[in-house]
């Protein structure tokens, strides 16, 4: 489990198509306090360490990852974002992040407030997600709070902190970002349903 707390970055330093599958070689700065089988979050991705080669780690993301994220669109030299798992005595900053991407969304406008920033994001209507206002909402990993719901279309505020310390720099109108829906919010949504 994970808070949605950004940790740090991860640079893509290799790329390996292997069948269906692709390995990703990343660098980062707690690379070498990493180990082989650990659950670490990449985007928002849940990936498990595979092998470690000097100051770089590898993890596989295998076909129905790469279908549901951004991570196939990845290229050398990009950067993720990255949180290792919540210690069972830790603090809870975010909130409840599991690392299973529900769908991508587009940046559809960014706005500068001179001191913070608005993203605003589109999904695809038919995947049954829903955002609601002053609900979380998990984008390429970092645990956020929503500010405008409607029915495909959210958007969060973004404070310079955050900006400066994730991947949120980098975005631009179009950018596709992976998003992880409120679990709770989840869980009543199929409740309701049925």
């Amino acid at each position: 489990m994970f808070t949605g707390i950004i940790e740090t970055f991860g640079r893509v330093e290799k790329i390996e198509r292997e069948n269906s599958n692709i390995n990703f070689t990343f660098s980062s700065s707690i690379s070498s306090e990493l180990k082989v089988d650990q659950s670490l979050s990449h985007n928002g991705v849940c990936l498990t360490v595979v092998k470690i080669i000097d100051k770089n780690y590898v993890v596989t993301a295998i076909e129905e990852t790469l279908k549901r994220t951004n991570l196939g669109a990845l290229g050398l030299g990009d950067m993720v974002n990255l949180e290792r798992c919540m210690p069972a005595n830790g603090r809870f900053d975010g909130h409840i992040v599991q690392g299973h991407i529900d769908t991508t969304a587009k940046c559809i406008e960014i706005n500068n407030l001179n001191g913070s920033w608005v993203f605003v994001f589109e999904y695809e209507k038919n995947k049954n997600n829903i955002t609601v206002e002053k609900g979380s909402v998990t984008i390429n990993g970092v645990s956020l709070t929503v500010v405008n719901s409607e029915e495909n279309i959210f958007s969060v505020c973004i404070i310079p902190f955050t900006f400066e310390h994730t991947n949120f720099n980098k975005l631009t109108l179009g950018s596709i970002v992976n998003l992880e829906f409120d679990i709770i919010g989840k869980y009543l949504k199929k409740l309701l349903n049925k």
